[in-house]
């Protein structure tokens, strides 16, 4: 695990929006929150040289391509992906992960990662506006356009816009954390972990969400997750029939009351393993799998590691989780 060194590469003309993502994410002092210090390090290929990104508004990189040589991460932006970017450029992003570097990208930055020919053989995503292009310019890629990102042999590739906060806490969350991505999140004020993924987000004939929102509902399923949570309960809580409340849930969190609720049982079993001393056993009634063989089951499917492997290795010298 390492992520002390992150290096933003400036494809060409970038994104306002999305640069700041990952300037928020890895760019700023969040030391007395208990994050690790990022060294965060803006790249380009003329460093000193304004680059123009839109209505005047300009940005300075005072860092070489070569400054990205020795980062954990090295970050390509969303730009303007009608112009291919310089071979010096693409070849930065060969370099680092040939080296053995993670690459991120956010929305178009996934074209750059492409004409690298870094997604050849691996799947990837960008915003569902693009997936049709980046799919005809680089069919050696499996674009999805229904997910937030996509991680595959240290690649990671995000849709648009806010699904890039997605990937760069992820990101945290594998390196760092579950407990770091959560100050991090509650920072920014953003979730920790969203699910579900672009289709709810698509201009396609979905049901419309009329009335009322369901977050008292998806409030009161965190603040519950040891109890059972039948969607007729469910339901009932929300004034709802079962059909509707189903509908309804879909359109707003783009996924199934149940894998819903077993993401953050999974979140909250994360936090509870890394920040307490309680046993495995404990830390499953508590997130609500009832059972430590349950817990195992999912985190294996999920997490890829056994809980207690996975204690081991994230567990937080601060016991703030309890």
């Amino acid at each position: 695990m390492a992520l002390s060194r992150v290096a933003v590469v400036l494809p060409g003309h970038p994104t306002l929006f999305e640069l700041g993502v990952v300037h928020e994410v890895f760019g700023i002092d969040r030391t007395d929150d208990g994050v690790p210090p990022i060294d965060f390090l803006l790249c380009s290929e003329r460093p000193g040289e304004p680059i123009d990104i839109s209505h005047g508004i300009t940005i300075t990189a005072p860092h070489g391509l070569d400054a990205a040589t020795d980062a954990d991460l090295v970050v390509a932006t969303a730009y303007d992906y009608g112009d291919r970017p310089s071979e010096a450029v693409l070849d930065t992003f060969r370099r680092a992960h040939a080296a053995g570097a993670w690459l991120l990208s956010v929305c178009s930055g996934a074209f750059a990662l492409g004409e690298a020919g870094l997604l050849d053989g691996r799947p990837s995503t960008t915003h569902w506006r693009h997936s049709d292009e980046l799919q005809r310019r680089f069919p050696g890629t499996r674009v999805d356009p229904d997910v937030l990102f996509v991680e595959h042999d240290r690649i990671i590739t995000s849709a648009g816009t806010a699904a890039g906060i997605d990937a760069c806490l992820h990101h945290v969350r594998c390196e760092l954390g579950a407990g770091v991505a959560t100050r991090i999140a509650r920072r920014m004020v953003v979730p920790p972990q969203r699910d579900g993924g672009q289709r709810q987000f698509i201009d396609l004939p979905v049901p419309e969400v009329a009335g009322e929102t369901l977050q008292p509902v998806l409030e009161w399923m965190r603040e519950h997750l040891d109890e059972d949570q039948p969607v007729r309960t469910l339901a009932r809580r929300a004034a709802m029939s079962e059909r509707t409340f189903a509908r309804r849930f879909a359109a707003e969190t783009g996924t199934t009351p149940a894998k819903w609720l077993l993401a953050q049982r999974l979140h909250h079993a994360r936090m509870l393993l890394e920040g307490t001393d309680l046993p495995v056993e404990t830390v499953a009634d508590r997130a609500g799998f009832g059972s430590a063989a349950l817990l195992r089951h999912h985190f294996a499917n999920r997490v890829g590691v056994a809980p207690a492997e996975y204690r081991r290795t994230f567990r937080s010298s601060d016991r703030r989780a309890g």
